[in-house]
């Protein structure tokens, strides 16, 4: 168990965001610690994309506050973001199909000896971070495009990684894979927790959620709707929190199937 930090890593504090007259965020906060997992969760429209791209420095923030390990922070631009060590991957994964592995992992970061890109060290770090995150694939000198989903999504984390982040923004990871490409995925999440990164995991899916997440955020309608602890919260008081209804759809089937049962 990685030992959580008492200063978050990144906190939002009353943080806003307009785009025109729609009002996309109003007064949300959020913490994540050092080695913790928090799960992003909301309905479509909730504010979630908009929250994470506040953080990555793409939507610049209206009002409130950014702290990063307790100091307050501008983040105006992705620069900004990578600067402090915020890493996020995005649902598109913004791989390159004809490019191997290794050109994929350092694309935009190439390492270079006298001015030439060092394929050598680029292929040797390529393994060696691989290995410590447990990826397996069957060569890191294949293209992209012969990987399966799931292996394209740890490649694509692993990739967030090569900067040393401290942080890690995975929006929908698991969206797209089947079952066993989806517990590849969550067994990297674990492994980040491990090495003591903070992660925000954006999930619909809710059986995911549970099973890596340390603590829940809810998003409705752009205002925070409770933060739960996973271990202690069912998954029906999360759902109630999203749909933001004490009495829904969901809550009365779960009644409906206690009062049968009985």
């Amino acid at each position: 168990m990685v030992h959580v930090s008492a200063t978050p890593v990144l906190a939002l504090r009353g943080v806003s965001k307009r785009f025109g007259a729609v009002q996309a965020l109003t007064d949300v906060d959020l913490e994540v610690h050092a080695g913790e997992v928090v799960a992003l969760v909301g309905d479509n429209g909730a504010g979630k994309s908009t929250l994470v791209k506040t953080i990555a420095g793409v939507h610049p923030i209206d009002e409130g506050v950014i702290e990063w390990e307790g100091e307050a922070v501008s983040i105006n631009k992705p620069h900004d973001a990578q600067g402090f060590g915020i890493a996020t991957v995005y649902q598109d994964l913004a791989l390159c199909d004809n490019l191997d592995v290794v050109a994929n992992l350092y694309l935009g970061s190439e390492i270079k000896r006298a001015g030439v890109i060092d394929e050598v060290a680029m292929e040797a770090r390529s393994r060696e971070l691989l290995s410590t995150l447990s990826i397996r694939i069957p060569s890191v000198r294949i293209p992209i495009a012969s990987l399966s989903g799931g292996q394209r999504q740890v490649v694509a984390i692993a990739r967030a990684l090569i900067g040393d982040p401290k942080l890690v923004i995975l929006d929908e990871p698991t969206a797209a894979l089947g079952v066993e490409q989806t517990a590849q995925v969550l067994d990297l999440v674990e492994r980040l927790r491990q090495r003591g990164l903070a992660v925000i995991l954006i999930s619909h899916n809710m059986v995911d959620v549970k099973a890596v997440a340390d603590k829940v955020a809810v998003l409705r309608l752009g205002r925070n709707n409770g933060v739960f602890d996973v271990k202690s919260t069912s998954q029906e008081e999360i759902i109630s929190a999203i749909t933001g209804a004490t009495d829904n759809a969901v809550t009365r089937r779960q009644a409906r199937r206690t009062e049968d049962a009985k």
